[in-house]
């Protein structure tokens, strides 16, 4: 026999459920992030799902689909782009 569910113990789930849900889609369109004092941009470099932006076919973080794409970018110390393989200042193809 199937026991009744309270009414208080199924509006906690929905409302677990619509927080779980609401908090993803949040993080999937996440905008873009303040550039921290002494830090340039460096393209080429950032993980997939990683970059703090973007030029091109996205605009904000955490929204690129390539490891290394050449048009995503992530905030650097000033200097630092320039010492890592395949980073650069500038957005490339």
């Amino acid at each position: 026999m199937n026991k009744p569910v309270s009414m208080a113990a199924g509006t906690g789930i929905l409302a677990t459920s619509l927080l779980g849900a609401i908090a993803l889609s949040t993080a999937a369109h996440a905008g873009p992030v303040a550039q921290p004092a002494g830090s340039e941009k460096c393209y080429g470099i950032a993980n997939a799902g990683k970059n703090d932006c973007a030029a091109g076919v996205h605009s904000c973080a955490g929204q690129a689909t390539r490891p290394m794409d050449k048009a995503s970018f992530v905030y650097l110390p000033k200097g630092a782009c320039a010492k890592i393989a395949n980073g650069s200042t500038t957005a490339g193809k």
